[in-house]
């Protein structure tokens, strides 16, 4: 008896209808909207630089890098990621010209010459 007394309430509980949330509820779901992390802004950059590292195998390129305006950097040396096709052609050493996109976490070769 106790058995189907406990089904008769689950089921019982199942047809309930999902109750709209309270305007207090609504408001702390805004606030909790406002204040989820978004994607960063991709921002896009050029740049000339010697090419002082590649790792094909993992698509890593690190350059010697001037003054990057558009990202307001200033030169330095890092890596970033470039598609094995862009990397074919080049050596340590060599000069370039390169375009690049940054997350605001990594930079992500989309373009990449060598330099006359």
């Amino acid at each position: 008896m106790a058995l189907g007394l406990a089904l008769a309430a689950a089921l019982a509980g199942c047809d309930k209808q999902g109750e709209a949330p309270k305007a207090e509820e609504k408001a702390a779901m805004a606030d909790d909207v406002g204040t989820m992390a978004t994607p960063a802004e991709i921002k896009h950059g050029k740049g000339t630089a010697t090419v002082t590292a590649i790792d094909s195998a993992k698509g890593q390129v690190t350059l010697d890098h001037g003054a990057i305006a558009e990202l307001e950097w200033p030169p330095m040396t890092m890596g970033f990621a470039a598609k094995g096709e862009l990397l074919k052609d080049i050596k340590v050493g060599d000069k370039i010209a390169f375009e690049l996109d940054w997350d605001g976490k990594a930079g992500t070769i989309t373009k990449l010459d060598k330099a006359p």
